[in-house]
């Protein structure tokens, strides 16, 4: 039985072929999210040779054997890391995909597995049954974890590459281990002294020990993920009724305070406000949330038909990058001068806004010009950046005319784009005639009617005002009359 082992665990030419063909086998089926060409790697996986060996070396107190299999699997695992990240750095997918990220986030059920394998596979050896269908439960835990590490180097991966790296070595040592205990519990090294048995015990008991207290937290902090999430989830599907479904939901775990991101399709008539959600979603979730929620609305009669095409729109607008729309918040939040929760991203239709804050001294004309800038940096998008309350700017005549230069043009469409972000729909201008124009308007009425015609072609109502003369401002106080 120790001489089949031992002739198993050492490095050989067929040995590195047969574990670098594995680890290239699991990266291209990792890269295509493709289980059943994973499993095909670990079935030609000869890692189960060597991580046996130095399980029973240990048994033993065999150091001979115990260096022979820490260089061979030393090596073989080097190998299986450096082909698979060339095979990465000539791939055209380098994408993370789900069986990439799977193995990143080691955690105590990891250990079971891995456990487990190593115990029914030095079982079947020790009973002469079943080694090469147990070897594949030992690559399981092994060859994959590998590859991703091969992935993570070759993509400069950090947080991937440590992940994966942290969860083979978790089951490098949990299979070692087990082999160890099960080659003491049938009998191998019966001739070692109470002094060595005692110390195997205790190594083991602590190497186990030690490995199960982070890898409890992990899965407690996975849990706990995941009961945010369905919580996230039941929410929306309950505030947007049973009409909407809820069919993207991203929660970014790692950003302070926690990103919330979902695509809801839903009827017009279940429309929610953006901060209504933010507290209500903070009041159920009792922690700070940044919240985004788009909302597909359609009309109740609505067919299928209609809300696969919102849908397709939808993630179409998505798929233009969280970079792009990140570069695009940034632009606005810097020339709001707000914080970044402060900025409002409507994907699908691809418009921004943010409500400016008050720069001391800065005429509205200044805000106008702030957002004309954010456009032209923020391309294909819509930006609008609502000003504060500040007064219309000045609209002067020369002396005796009535004809509109251009520096009274540019305050009239100032006092036009501060009437739309307000949500105004009529501006008071000083000295318009009520009813229909006089047959011999004065020149204060000239001068007013031709700015009024200048807001009704750009959309805006004009109602009289009190005031007037040769400089007067427009008023947003007569909104709506």
């Amino acid at each position: 039985m120790v001489t089949r082992i031992v002739a198993e665990s050492g490095f050989t030419p067929r040995y590195a072929f047969m574990t670098m063909m594995s680890a290239g086998i699991a990266i291209l089926g990792l890269l295509l999210s493709s289980p059943a060409v994973v499993i095909g790697a670990m079935l030609i996986s000869p890692l189960m040779g060597p991580i046996l060996g130095l399980g029973f070396s240990l048994a033993l107190f065999d150091f001979a054997e115990l260096r022979r299999s820490v260089v061979a699997f030393g090596a073989g695992s080097v190998l299986a890391v450096l082909f698979t990240a060339a095979i990465v750095t000539v791939s055209p997918l380098q994408a993370p995909t789900a069986e990439i990220l799977a193995r990143t986030r080691p955690n105590l059920f990891d250990l079971l597995v891995a456990l487990f394998a190593a115990l029914a596979g030095t079982f079947a050896i020790i009973r002469g049954r079943g080694e090469t269908i147990v070897g594949v439960a030992i690559a399981t835990a092994l060859m994959p974890p590998l590859a991703v590490v091969g992935y993570g180097l070759a993509t400069r991966n950090i947080p991937v590459l440590t992940g994966s790296a942290a969860l083979f070595g978790a089951n490098f040592v949990t299979i070692a281990l087990a082999a160890t205990a099960l080659a003491r519990l049938y009998g191998f090294g019966h001739f070692l002294s109470a002094r060595q048995s005692w110390m195997q015990t205790v190594v083991l008991i602590l190497a186990f020990i030690g490995m199960s207290i982070p890898l409890a937290f992990s899965l407690g902090q996975i849990a706990s993920e995941a009961l945010t999430a369905n919580q996230v989830r039941s929410y929306l599907s309950e505030r947007f009724g049973p009409g909407s479904r809820v069919t993207q939901l991203d929660l970014d775990f790692s950003r302070t305070p926690l990103s919330v991101r979902s695509v809801v399709i839903a009827p017009r008539d279940r429309a929610v406000g953006g901060r209504m959600l933010d507290a209500e979603l903070e009041k159920r979730l009792g922690r700070p949330l940044l919240v985004q929620v788009d909302q597909i609305l359609l009309n109740p009669n609505a067919g299928a038909g209609a809300e696969q095409e919102a849908l397709a729109r939808a993630n179409a607008a998505a798929a233009t990058g969280d970079d792009v729309s990140a570069e695009v918040s940034h632009v606005v939040e810097v020339a709001a001068g707000v914080a970044p929760e402060a900025v409002t991203l409507d994907r699908e239709h691809r418009r921004v806004t943010a409500a400016a804050a008050a720069l001391p001294g800065a005429p509205l004309a200044a805000y106008w010009t702030l957002e004309r800038r954010a456009s032209a940096a923020a391309d294909g998008w819509t930006v609008e950046l609502v000003p504060p309350l500040l007064p219309m700017p000045a609209i002067a005549f020369e002396d005796n005319n009535d004809r509109l230069d251009e520096p009274g043009r540019r305050a009239v469409l100032v006092s036009v784009w501060a009437a739309r972000r307000w949500n105004v729909r009529a501006l008071g201008v000083p000295g318009l005639p009520a009813g229909a124009p006089p047959e011999r308007p004065t020149l204060n009425q000239r001068r007013a009617l031709a700015v009024a015609a200048l807001l009704r072609e750009n959309g805006v109502s004009a109602v009289p005002a009190q005031g007037g003369g040769q400089s007067f401002a427009l008023s947003p106080a007569l909104a709506g009359s």
